[in-house]
């Protein structure tokens, strides 16, 4: 798995920790116990503080993504980061500065910014109205439409057949 690989599934898997369960959106990150062990599972530390500004984080892509709030609604999780150079023997490595406690939700934006600007319309909610979890189209023609073809994609085909089926016997 290429880090471009890595940091794209920790956004995807960050922005579905709130999907609907028999009908009700859950967070799977509200209990500050189950966030801290997501936390660390994806890299970082578990504190309360980084736990914070993770779920700000999570709260305002998951608005920009399905174009309730503005990109620049981000701007304020980007203060005080900074990408610095670093020589190494193989060149030049950017490395992100900023506070450990903000580092997952730094790399949550920034990742997000990555897609935006290298494969832009490929990160979006699924069309599923009733789904509130997101999907990453890697595909090559970018059709993909929901999050889990198993899921949405056969429960929606199901019920537009079964509307025309419907409208068919109506008429």
């Amino acid at each position: 798995m290429t880090a471009d690989t890595a940091d794209d599934d920790f956004l995807l898997e960050l922005l579905n920790t709130t999907p609907v369960a028999d009908g009700t959106q859950v967070d799977e990150l509200a209990d500050p116990d189950a966030g801290r062990r997501w936390l660390r599972a994806h890299g970082g530390t578990g504190t309360t503080q980084e736990l914070r500004h993770l779920l700000a984080a999570r709260d305002a892509l998951q608005r920009v993504t399905r174009g309730d709030g503005a990109p620049a609604d981000l701007q304020k999780l980007l203060t005080g980061v900074a990408r610095v150079p670093r020589v190494t023997a193989h060149g030049i490595d950017w490395v992100l500065e900023a506070p450990a406690e903000r580092m997952p939700a730094v790399r949550a934006v920034t990742v997000w910014g990555a897609l935006q600007e290298g494969r832009p319309g490929r990160l979006r909610p699924c069309a599923n109205d009733e789904c509130r979890l997101f999907l990453l189209d890697r595909s090559k023609a970018n059709t993909a439409r929901w999050c889990s073809m198993a899921a949405c994609g056969n429960r929606m085909k199901a019920r537009r057949h079964h509307r025309r089926a419907r409208a068919t016997a109506a008429d």
